[in-house]
């Protein structure tokens, strides 16, 4: 971290930012690149509001020092689908209306990602485990769990080639 700079990837877009030595990579997502997906919830790892892939690894990116994202990449929500083409995981808490308030939202869907990444095809327990440390106030965990299951079904069938 020469003169305070890092360069890294984020969602596939080589990024050179100026930053403090404290910077966390949460406040270089929303505040430098202006990023919103991921959330300030409680700013000490524990929520998961923040959680974004470095490198594939659901992390949460209010606990990363800056100082350690040099070559790094990282993928957010806003990276894995658009609002006219949502990605099959975003689909799917659409379609299973898993969000009330949508705070958490971020970091389920990420966590989502992470897991499906590792596990095409979880079982219900395993979706429980691997989202237990995302926190949701709302109560709309049967919800969310439908949702990762569909999302993992959707993501098993072979997409239907476009021929318009």
């Amino acid at each position: 971290m020469q003169d305070g700079s890092i360069e890294f990837t984020v969602n596939a877009i080589a990024h050179t930012v100026r930053v403090a030595p404290q910077a966390t990579l949460l406040e270089v997502l929303r505040n430098d690149l202006e990023l919103n997906g991921p959330k300030f919830g409680c700013g000490l790892g524990e929520c998961g509001a923040c959680t974004v892939l470095i490198d594939g690894q659901a992390v949460r990116a209010c606990t990363v020092p800056m100082a350690n994202m040099a070559g790094r990449s990282v993928l957010t929500l806003e990276g894995l689908g658009t609002p006219a083409r949502p990605h099959p995981i975003q689909q799917a808490f659409i379609d299973a209306q898993a969000a009330q308030c949508g705070y958490c939202l971020n970091g389920m869907i990420m966590s989502t990602k992470a897991l499906l990444d590792r596990n095409p095809d979880p079982t219900a327990q395993q979706v429980r485990e691997a989202l237990r440390y995302n926190l949701c106030r709302c109560g709309t965990h049967i919800e969310i769990l439908d949702a990762v299951l569909r999302a993992a079904r959707t993501l098993a069938v072979p997409p239907v080639a476009d021929t318009t």
